[in-house]
């Protein structure tokens, strides 16, 4: 006769309940062990750089991470993470010291045990203002792009002591959406992440290289500037066809894992055409690629022509090569609206609705007769300023360094004990 307590009992071991919560506890008991191992107690820094998001947001920090690094060199810099699965990355992207603090009370007893001066975030993630609770540090927002989207300016820029960023265009961007801000606050050092040098991560080529590199949907309507579900195949289709030249498809890492199915329709039917394309081709170095890994920026050297779409590739691109012809797209096909959002638009050819149908003539034109170029430049120094490759990483430093001295000082006569922020841990 069986056991009814016995059955009970392997039922409820067998069970998905059980085993999820069995999972939960190893890895609770995980984060624990590695929260008291990265606990801070070896660090002795003057900046941190605080990142409360998951690893599926880690791409914003990792394009710092070199600038970081640089920086460390002469003000000690010290990662802050809220998220194991971000912690796990920044331990096989970086040498920094890292520090894992999950609950916000370890948090602010961490920081109170230290004599950090600055604190630099690139997002506005809402735990952010957990951190923005610590008052003797100031608290400096630098975002993790520079690019003419709705999400490139946020209300939330009023919570930060200082907010860096690129250039005249940002500054305007930010005059444009917010209401009641202080612009004083706005500290232009340019793109620093672009004067890394990074090691070559696209093969040469005797054929012209055209990279399409289309950003994802967004998390809403108004932030979705993607080209793939509308113009994607077709943009292929067309730079396939142009004689002499090699397709390079690089989207958004996000583009690959999107749940959209018009995108992930499209998604497929570009990587079967490229496919198709690579069979009547023997020579490797002439092959059209995909690549939807990888550092882009490494790969521009390599690049001819780019298309893509409103983001931060259109202005790195920018930055880097503004020698090369660029085209963005627009899947409003509105192009008023499109010049006054995005300056860089007035200075390339448009994708839209009315003009995809002649893609293809559009990419030889550009190779043979590159109208834009002198444009190019003057649009280079209003989103970046002044300079050449290395000008944004000596403005960056000096601008934390002279926030840090003056920190420094103020200091002196500053006292506190306590925060009247909230803990949402509970």
């Amino acid at each position: 006769m069986k056991n009814p307590v016995r059955t009970i009992a392997r039922s409820a071991v067998q069970s998905r309940a059980w085993k999820n919560t069995s999972k939960w506890i190893r890895g609770t008991e995980r984060w624990n062990r590695l929260e008291d191992e990265f606990d801070g107690s070896y660090a002795n820094g003057d900046v941190v750089v605080y990142f409360g998001d998951r690893s599926s947001k880690f791409y914003q920090l990792d394009q710092w991470l070199p600038v970081l690094e640089e920086l460390h060199k002469k003000h000690r810099v010290v990662l802050v993470l809220r998220k194991g699965s971000a912690l796990l990355k920044a331990l096989d992207s970086t040498h920094l010291p890292v520090v894992f603090k999950r609950r916000f009370d370890p948090l602010h007893t961490f920081y109170h045990a230290n004599d950090f001066k600055l604190a630099l975030y690139v997002n506005n993630g809402v735990t952010n203002f957990q951190s923005l609770a610590y008052s003797p540090m100031v608290h400096v927002h630098i975002n993790h792009g520079e690019s003419d989207k709705l999400s490139m300016v946020s209300n939330q820029a009023k919570a930060y002591d200082k907010v860096f960023v690129a250039g005249d265009a940002a500054i305007e961007r930010h005059r444009r959406a917010l209401i009641d801000f202080d612009e004083s606050a706005l500290v232009k050092v340019g793109r620093p992440q672009l004067d890394i040098d990074r090691p070559a991560e696209l093969e040469p080529s005797s054929a012209r290289t055209i990279m399409y590199a289309p950003t994802w949907e967004g998390e809403n309507e108004s932030n979705n500037y993607t080209s793939v579900d509308v113009y994607g195949p077709q943009i292929v289709e067309a730079a396939l066809r142009v004689p002499n030249a090699r397709l390079v498809y690089k989207p958004h890492p996000r583009v690959e894992a999107s749940s959209d199915p018009a995108m992930t329709e499209a998604n497929t039917r570009i990587l079967a055409l490229i496919d198709q394309a690579n069979e009547a081709i023997g020579d490797p170095t002439q092959q059209h690629q995909v690549l939807m890994q990888g550092d882009i920026l490494a790969m521009f050297d390599e690049v001819d022509l780019l298309v893509t779409d409103i983001s931060s590739v259109g202005l790195d691109y920018l930055y880097l090569e503004p020698h090369k012809p660029l085209a963005l797209t627009d899947r409003r096909t509105d192009t008023a609206k499109l010049n006054a959002e995005a300056p860089i638009s007035r200075a390339t050819p448009i994708i839209d609705e009315t003009t995809v149908g002649g893609v293809e003539s559009m990419l030889l034109e550009m190779f043979s007769d590159d109208t834009a170029a002198a444009a190019r430049q003057d649009l280079r120094r209003h989103y970046f300023g002044e300079g050449e490759k290395g000008t944004s990483t000596a403005l960056f430093t000096a601008a934390v360094s002279g926030l840090i001295s003056d920190r420094t000082v103020e200091l002196r006569k500053f006292h506190s004990e306590s925060t009247n922020a909230e803990s949402s841990d509970d």
